[in-house]
């Protein structure tokens, strides 16, 4: 008699997750009896579902619509909201990707139900605690039980501050799916022809990350140092940054193409053509480099150091004259090495998951 699978519930709610579950859910389906769980963090349908159509995600079990309100309320709803889908299905694990308020409310919910908590991207710091994002990487992390750190960077930050117990160094999931993506995006998006975009002939950038965003002076300088740079550049525009461009007032130069947020595939397939990608996104930085583009980061620190000290990564914060002469000049010296895996992360974890099923 064949054994049943064991259950695990993913909690998903803000786009990098949506792309890391494609990587993961349909390899993990012939394993686990796995359902997910959309938070609605990001509640934008160019934001969310948008992804689970283009990228073949099952549809979540289970929407729970909270989209906004403070980090606070945001998390308490989450939390509220998934405890009782988690005393309802009784899974064996919940599984939770980065470091949204989606992922702590997650871990949090089945901590208290001494549910097994499996973190992917476990180990990732930026020592900036006032970023949310830090606090809900660093609490997730210290109630997982299963960690799958994506670089040995991420192991020795967890040893650091004495987690060692159910660490596993899997590689990055988003490396599975970038090698993965990457070619059904050049035969199935017409993005380029769309814009009339020829390949290394623009800088794609991208500006999402509240301590920019809400920030009047620091996205101002941003600004400043885009409009300088007398480059093409095209910047997929995401809300929040629409909404404080217009509220402070902030011009944009000419050879700046602003267009809508796009999916994954016309993303992925703008990244592969740019000459340089400009960007205050995690994700991005990282696909920047698995893609060979060099990147300019708009932040003062970075969790994946490994793009910096491999060359490909510039950390250029705010400071408009920096982001001007990185746009123009910045150039890698050497060919990034690969730090983050060999693409079969997903088998990594599966096997970890069914070792710590025995135990």
């Amino acid at each position: 008699m064949q054994n049943k699978k064991q259950k695990i519930i993913t909690i998903l709610g803000a786009r990098p997750q949506f792309i890391k579950a494609a990587a993961v859910s349909s390899i993990f389906s012939k394993h686990f009896d796995e359902i997910l769980v959309h938070t609605g963090q990001h509640y934008d349908s160019n934001m969310s579902y948008v992804f689970f159509d283009e990228l073949g995600i099952p549809k979540p079990a289970y929407h729970l619509n909270i989209g906004s309100g403070s980090h606070g309320a945001m998390t308490g709803s989450m939390l509220t909201a998934i405890e009782s889908i988690l005393l309802e299905e009784k899974p064996h694990f919940v599984m939770v990707y980065g470091d949204t308020n989606s992922t702590l409310a997650g871990a949090l919910a089945a901590s208290k139900l001494l549910i097994p908590v499996i973190h992917v991207e476990a180990g990732l710091r930026s020592f900036n605690k006032v970023m949310p994002e830090e606090q809900n990487r660093i609490l997730t992390d210290h109630i997982s039980n299963i960690l799958f750190a994506p670089t040995q960077t991420a192991i020795q930050n967890l040893k650091n501050e004495g987690i060692t117990e159910g660490v596993h160094l899997v590689g990055d999931v988003m490396y599975d799916g970038i090698l993965h993506f990457t070619e059904i995006a050049k035969r199935k998006s017409t993005i380029l022809a769309d814009l009339n975009l020829s390949d290394k002939q623009f800088i794609l950038c991208t500006i999402h990350r509240a301590e920019n965003t809400n920030n009047p002076e620091r996205l101002r300088a941003i600004f400043n140092g885009l409009n300088t740079a007398k480059e093409e550049i095209v910047l997929p525009l995401h809300p929040r940054t629409q909404k404080y461009v217009a509220e402070y007032g902030i011009s944009i130069a000419e050879h700046i193409r602003i267009i809508e947020p796009v999916g994954y595939l016309d993303m992925i397939r703008l990244e592969s053509a740019a000459k340089k990608i400009v960007t205050d996104s995690g994700g991005v930085q990282k696909e920047a480099f698995f893609l060979e583009i060099p990147c300019v980061t708009l932040r003062d620190e970075t969790e994946w150091v490994e793009t910096v000290e491999n060359g490909w990564n510039i950390l250029v914060g705010t400071d408009e004259e920096k982001i001007r002469e990185a746009i123009l000049n910045f150039k890698p010296a050497s060919i990034p090495q690969k730090c983050f895996g060999s693409g079969d992360t997903t088998r990594r974890m599966i096997e970890k998951i069914k070792e710590f099923e025995l135990q």
